[in-house]
């Protein structure tokens, strides 16, 4: 008797912002890794459009298929707009799950706001879903969707992936009504982080807070629920870095005084505060005092693009850091040296390979990091005979698959300082070694590797197969 053929399973994502399909080439994680799997299984992806709209509450979903699959954006009214993202999302959420409560600011009505943006969230998607949908759910705009959908009989699969970090359950216990979002993920059917540590936070909260009970393998229990809480390690396109550094590298030097005698520190990170740009501009300055040998052979240069400029604490970081950059070029730079290169503006991904693979030090310093990216992209882009050296916060994500990149702690200045001229003087066989064994890991746990474990693991609590990729008849 014939096999009767597995049923293809259709993916449904969403997240805060919808990728453009319409677009040549993909960039950011999410497009490039789901593309496919979206395209295969003739799959939608469900978003704020980002614009606003007096008439938002009555206007219906704006839907158009594009190379094959569903993209669907509804608009938000200012006040909306100012309640769910610029404020609890932005203003309380974002600072906490980043360890600075500190910063963590909001008020009851921008609370409700969030969770009345879920529901219509929910409003709009529910139309859109198959009974056999396997629905995945991105990051801390959302958390409270997957609630939301099963109040509306939605009995699709439902995931949720956090990409920012899970902070210790004292933090999270202090957010403004978290314990509504602590049960709002113990509604879903898998519960993706980051890192080990990400994952044992949320379950030690849930433990402590919402008396959950710990089940077997990764499975926890609480409040009549149970969920799948697991690690899924972000990646990139490996091979598509690597063949865009090889290519650019063609092209010659970008920077000025890139002779042989200068060496380069390169940083990207969007302007913000949790990226330790501050920390890691006082660590350069040490550097040149501690170690003058490196006057006029080493500059950092530094791109940080803007991000969140509304908010007063972003263009509170911008006044600072530029103030260090002028203290720092002033104090140490001579007509024809200029220690930091500094640009508040994006670049182009091909510039920026081009900027890796010549640099002789990637500096990834952030305070507290979901994963960060770049780290591996640096790592991706480097010629593998003559490579150069990651310096890694230990707080990135990253870290924990990148031992053997140099680990420091942001907030020690000094360290970081000696670990920047411990990169720079390292003999080349050490940089090989390293590099070597942080390129196997890369390559073997990219973005691709990322998707299809987060995808499978829908299986571990479901009786029918998970196939987004059927065979053909």
């Amino acid at each position: 008797m014939p096999e009767t053929p597995e049923k293809a399973r259709r993916l449904v994502v969403v997240s805060n912002r919808v990728a453009d399909f319409s677009a040549k080439f993909q960039t950011g994680g999410l497009a490039v890794a789901l593309g496919d799997a979206l395209k295969a299984s003739k799959g939608a992806w469900f978003g704020w459009s980002g614009k606003t709209r007096d008439d938002a509450l009555t206007a219906p979903p704006d839907i158009e298929t594009v190379s094959g699959l569903t993209v669907a954006t509804i608009d938000l009214t200012k006040a909306e707009a100012e309640g769910y993202y610029f404020g609890y999302a932005n203003r309380c959420l974002w600072p906490a799950l980043h360890y600075r409560l500190d910063l963590a600011q909001t008020n009851e009505e921008q609370s409700e706001i969030y969770f009345q943006v879920n529901a219509r969230f929910a409003d709009a998607l529910m139309p859109l879903i198959e009974p056999d949908d396997l629905i995945w759910v991105n990051d801390y705009h959302l958390i409270p969707l997957a609630e939301e959908l099963r109040g509306r009989g939605c009995t699709a699969r439902i995931g949720f992936f956090l990409h920012t970090p899970f902070p210790s359950p004292e933090i999270f216990a202090a957010v403004p009504s978290q314990k509504r979002l602590g049960n709002a993920l113990m509604v879903y059917d898998v519960v993706g982080f980051q890192t080990t540590w990400d994952r044992d936070n949320f379950r030690r909260y849930v433990m402590a807070t919402l008396d959950g009970e710990q089940l077997q393998g990764d499975r926890i229990a609480a409040q009549g629920e149970t969920t799948l809480a697991s690690v899924f390690p972000i990646g990139i396109d490996v091979n598509h870095v690597r063949n865009l550094a090889e290519t650019e590298d063609a092209k010659g030097p970008l920077l000025p005084y890139a002779g042989d005698d200068m060496k380069t520190i390169i940083g990207v990170d969007r302007l913000d505060y949790t990226k330790g740009l501050p920390e890691r501009l006082r660590a350069f300055e040490v550097l040149l005092e501690r170690f003058p040998e490196h006057h006029g052979k080493v500059h950092l240069v530094q791109i940080a693009p803007p991000t969140r400029e509304g908010l007063p604490v972003y263009q509170e970081i911008r006044e600072n850091v530029e103030r260090l950059v002028g203290r720092i070029n002033g104090r140490f730079g001579d007509l024809t040296w200029q220690p930091v290169i500094y640009l508040h503006r994006g670049v182009p991904q091909d510039t920026l390979t081009r900027l890796f693979r010549r640099s002789h030090v990637g500096l990834v310093t952030p305070l507290h990091d979901g994963m960060n990216l770049v780290a591996k992209e640096y790592i991706a882009a480097q010629a593998p005979q003559n490579p150069g050296v990651l310096v890694l916060s230990r707080f990135a994500g990253a870290a924990e698959q990148l031992r053997e990149a140099i680990l420091i702690n942001p907030h020690d200045i000094q360290e970081t300082a000696r670990a920047l001229d411990r990169a720079l003087t390292m003999p080349r066989q050490e940089r090989w070694a390293r590099h070597n064994r942080l390129w196997q890991r890369i390559e073997t746990y990219d973005l691709f590797n990322w998707r299809d474990s987060f995808i499978q693991s829908f299986a571990e609590s479901d009786t029918n197969p998970v196939n987004l990729f059927p065979k053909e008849a």
